[in-house]
C-alpha cells in the first residue's frame, strides 16, 4: 500500500512541479530584466534623493496593485474560477471572469483619478518628512504613474485567467516589457540630456530630475504593454465572456465576499511598506532608495521560490478535497521542503557575500562603494527573514485554497505592529551611525529619540544606516507570520 500511496504521490506532484518550474523561468526572466532596470537607475541616481523621490511616488501605486492585482485575485477570484472549470462550467466561469474585469477597471479607474488629483496631499502624509526638493519630484513623477495601475491590475486579472487554466509561463514572464520600456526611455533621455551618459553623476539636478520624470513615462507605457501582450491569449480561453460589472451570479458574489477580507489581509501587509516609507522619510537621504535596492535583491528568491511554488499550489489546493486532510498536509510538506532547499543558500549568499553581490549588480556611474556596503547591509538585514517569508507564501496559499482569509490578515497584523515598533526604535539608533571612505562614524547621541536634525538629513554625502534598522526589524517580524 506504501508503495501505491508513493506512486499516486509522484504522479499528483509532477504536474505540480513542472508548473512551478514555468512560473520559476517566467519570474526569472522577469527578475532579469528587472536587474537590469534597476542597474540602470544605480547608474544615474545611486542611492540619493533622485532615488528616494521615485520609490516614494511608486507607494500608492504599488499598493493599489497589491490591493486590486496578483496576491488578492490569487486568493478571491482563482479558487472561484478554477472551481467552475473543474466542474466543467465554462461558460459561467467565462461571465464570472468578465464581471470581475468590469469591477477591477471601475475600481481602477477611480483610484486612478483620486492618486493624480490627491497626489500632493497624499505623499505629505505618507512621508512626512521627505524634503520640499524630493516631495516636488515624488508629487509629479505619481500623477504620471499611478494611470499605469489600471493597466497592472487587468494585468493580474489576466495572470488569473491563465494559471487557472494551468498557463503560467506567460503572466509572469510579461513583466519583462514593463521594465523594457522604462529601461530604453531612460537609457534614451539619458543619451540626449547628459553631456557624458558614463559619468552621470557630473550632471547638473534638474537635467537628472528630467530622466526621473522621463522614466515616469517609461513605466507607464510598459505597463500598458505588460497588460496588451496577456489580453489575446485570455480571451481565446474564455468562454461566454462579456466585460461587465454585475454582481448578480453567485460565483462573482463568492468572490466578492472573499474579497473583503483579503483585502483587508493584503493591506495590513502593504501598510507595513507604508510605515517603512513614513519612517525612512524621516532618516538622512538615500534611506528610501537603499531600501528600494535591497528589496529588489530579497524579493527575487521569495518570488522564485516562493510564489512560484504557492502560485501552482492554488489551483490544486482550490480544487482539492477539503476532507481529505492527509493529501493536503502532504502537498503542503513537499512544498515547504523545496522552498527551504533553495531559499536557506539564498539568505547566506545574501548575508555573507551580499558587498559582492550588490557591487556585480549595481555598482556603475554615480553608484559607489559606498552605496553598495549601505545596500548590502539593508539586505542582510532583510535576509533574516527570508525563509519564513518564502514559507509563509505557501501556506497562505493553502488557507486561500480553503476559503479562510481571515487568519492571514489577523497574523499579517500582529507582524506590522512588531516590525513598525522595533524598526523605529532600531532605525533612529543606526541613523546615528554614517558611512564614508570605509570608515563609521557616529553622528550624535545614543540612545536617539528622535530624528537628526532636517539640514542634518537632506545635506548629502555619507550615507547613514537608519534604513538597516528598518530591515532588520522587518526580516525579525516575517517569523512571527510565519511561526503562528
Amino acid at each position: 500500500m506504501s508503495d501505491v500511496r508513493e506512486d499516486a504521490e509522484a504522479v499528483a506532484g509532477a504536474p505540480s512541479r513542472r508548473s512551478s518550474t514555468l512560473v520559476s523561468a517566467g519570474i526569472l526572466i522577469s527578475r532579469i530584466f528587472g536587474f537590469v532596470r534597476q542597474r540602470a537607475m544605480s547608474h544615474f541616481f545611486a542611492a540619493s534623493y533622485l532615488k528616494d523621490a521615485f520609490d516614494a511616488a511608486f507607494k500608492i501605486p504599488n499598493l493599489m496593485q497589491n490591493l486590486l492585482g496578483e496576491g488578492v485575485l490569487s486568493a478571491s477570484f482563482i479558487p472561484v474560477y478554477s472551481r467552475l472549470l473543474s466542474e466543467g462550467r465554462e461558460e459561467e466561469a467565462g461571465r464570472v471572469a468578465g464581471a470581475i474585469a468590469g469591477l477591477l477597471a471601475l475600481a481602477a479607474a477611480v483610484v486612478t483619478v483620486l492618486g493624480v488629483v490627491f497626489a500632493d496631499p497624499v505623499l505629505t502624509v505618507i512621508a512626512p518628512g521627505l524634503p520640499a526638493q524630493t516631495h516636488e519630484l515624488a508629487v509629479t513623477t505619481m500623477r504620471i504613474v499611478t494611470p499605469g495601475v489600471a493597466m497592472l491590475v487587468l494585468s493580474a486579472w489576466c495572470l488569473g485567467v491563465l494559471n487557472s487554466h494551468r498557463r503560467f509561463f506567460l503572466s509572469y514572464v510579461a513583466p519583462v516589457l514593463w521594465s523594457i520600456a522604462q529601461i530604453a526611455v531612460l537609457v534614451t533621455a539619458g543619451a540626449l540630456l547628459l553631456p557624458d551618459l558614463g559619468q552621470p553623476e557630473t550632471a547638473d539636478t534638474a537635467t537628472l530630475e528630467r530622466l526621473v520624470v522621463a522614466l515616469a513615462w517609461g513605466s507607464l507605457l510598459g505597463a500598458l504593454l505588460q497588460f496588451l501582450v496577456q489580453l489575446p491569449s485570455v480571451l481565446r480561453l474564455l468562454q461566454g465572456f462579456r466585460l461587465s460589472a454585475e454582481t448578480s451570479r453567485p460565483g462573482t458574489r463568492q468572490v466578492l465576499r472573499a474579497f473583503g477580507p483579503v483585502v483587508a489581509g493584503r493591506g495590513v501587509v502593504q501598510l507595513l511598506t507604508f510605515v517603512d516609507l513614513m519612517l525612512a522619510s524621516l532618516l538622512v537621504s538615500g534611506a528610501i532608495a537603499a531600501l528600494g535596492y535591497a528589496q529588489t535583491l530579497f524579493v527575487l528568491p521569495v518570488s522564485l521560490f516562493g510564489m512560484s511554488v504557492a502560485a501552482a499550489e492554488l489551483p490544486e489546493l482550490s480544487s482539492a478535497d477539503l476532507d481529505d486532510k492527509h493529501a493536503i498536509a502532504d502537498r503542503l510538506s513537499h512544498g515547504l521542503a523545496r522552498i527551504a532547499f533553495l531559499v536557506v543558500p539564498s539568505a547566506l549568499v545574501f548575508f555573507l557575500l551580499g558587498d559582492l553581490v550588490v557591487g556585480a549588480l549595481y555598482r556603475s556611474g554615480a553608484f559607489d562603494r559606498q552605496d553598495e556596503v549601505v545596500v548590502w547591509l539593508v539586505l542582510a538585514g532583510f535576509s533574516l527573514g527570508l525563509l519564513a517569508n518564502t514559507s509563509s507564501r505557501l501556506l497562505q496559499s493553502a488557507m486561500y485554497g480553503a476559503g479562510d482569509a481571515k487568519t492571514p490578515a489577523k497574523i499579517a497584523a500582529l507582524r506590522v505592529a512588531v516590525a513598525a515598533a522595533v524598526g523605529a526604535v532600531l532605525m533612529l539608533q543606526l541613523d546615528r551611525v554614517a558611512y564614508a571612505d570605509g570608515v563609521f562614524q557616529l553622528v550624535g547621541d545614543l540612545p536617539a529619540f528622535s530624528p537628526l536634525p532636517l539640514d542634518v538629513r537632506d545635506a548629502g554625502g555619507a550615507l547613514h544606516l537608519g534604513a538597516v534598522g528598518l530591515s532588520a526589524a522587518a526580516g525579525a517580524s516575517a517569523w512571527i507570520e510565519y511561526q503562528l
